[in-house]
């Protein structure tokens, strides 16, 4: 299975996709695409306490219905996906797995042994309904560092939610992130036009300066059917990680459907 391959094949798999995106940059073709989180499925299944509905068996669903990756958080309080779900989805996914993460200890070693494709460290608050604001980088610079480190040791590349704040963005540079995605909250979130505008020109503007500096550019939180076009025409971003808005259709017209819909977007606006 993929998943079993050894650590030196994985390492030699990353470095040819590091080199075809490097490639793909020069060549001014880069095309983002679209992963799905499958936190709110196990929000769902954990609201009963049952063992359904089943985050590994959507992810499936979505993986075959166009989603390029899977993301899945991993929370030190468990409010949704579990260790067991997390252990699965290593296993069956067949794309690429990010996993969603804080800098706890334990939630760390876990990582480190499962190894997932990617990591992404976020902030964790326990009373928060969902993840607010991005990673404090410069103000954690030395436990980040500490963390990344730890991560490249396994050969595990790792991506930092920050704001979209020039600052934050070369702080993960400083850090030694390999991605940082950009939290696009705050322009979901706008209550007219103006404010609209502004936000996305603050995500536009950090997603360029990281990527002008070397850094690998994912965006994501809030993101729906209406927003998402206008973030995925920027070329600097490779990858869209996308949950709640796509659960929500889902309930409407089901998973496979609402997994192509927003494929679907995200394809044209590149274009």
């Amino acid at each position: 299975m993929d998943h079993e391959r050894s650590a030196a094949e994985a390492d030699l798999m990353r470095r040819r996709e590091e080199e075809l995106y490097q490639q793909l940059m020069k060549e001014g073709r880069l095309m983002p695409h679209l992963a799905i989180n499958v936190d709110h499925i196990a929000t769902l299944r954990q609201a009963r306490g049952i063992d359904e509905p089943d985050p590994v068996l959507a992810a499936g669903i979505c993986e075959l219905a166009g989603a390029c990756g899977i993301v899945a958080h991993l929370r030190e309080d468990r409010r949704h996906m579990q260790d067991r779900d997390i252990r699965l989805l290593r296993q069956t996914v067949k794309t690429k797995l990010n996993m969603e993460m804080g800098a706890a200890p334990e939630i760390i070693a876990i990582a480190l042994d499962i190894h997932p494709d990617m990591v992404t460290l976020v902030p964790e608050k326990r009373q928060e309904l969902t993840t607010e604001g991005g990673l404090d980088v410069a103000g954690q610079h030395k436990k980040i560092s500490r963390v990344i480190k730890d991560m490249h040791q396994e050969n595990i590349p790792v991506s930092l939610f920050i704001d979209p704040d020039q600052n934050q963005v070369q702080a993960a540079l400083e850090a030694g992130a390999d991605f940082v995605e950009i939290h696009t909250g705050r322009y979901c979130d706008a209550e007219n036009e103006d404010e609209r505008n502004r936000e996305f020109d603050l995500v536009a503007e950090a997603a360029l300066f990281a990527y002008n500096q070397g850094l690998r550019v994912n965006a994501g939180h809030g993101l729906n059917y209406q927003t998402t076009a206008r973030i995925a025409a920027l070329d600097s971003i490779e990858e869209l990680s996308i949950g709640h808005a796509v659960m929500a259709r889902a309930i409407i017209t089901g998973l496979t459907e609402a997994v192509r819909e927003m494929a679907a977007i995200i394809r044209q606006a590149a274009l």
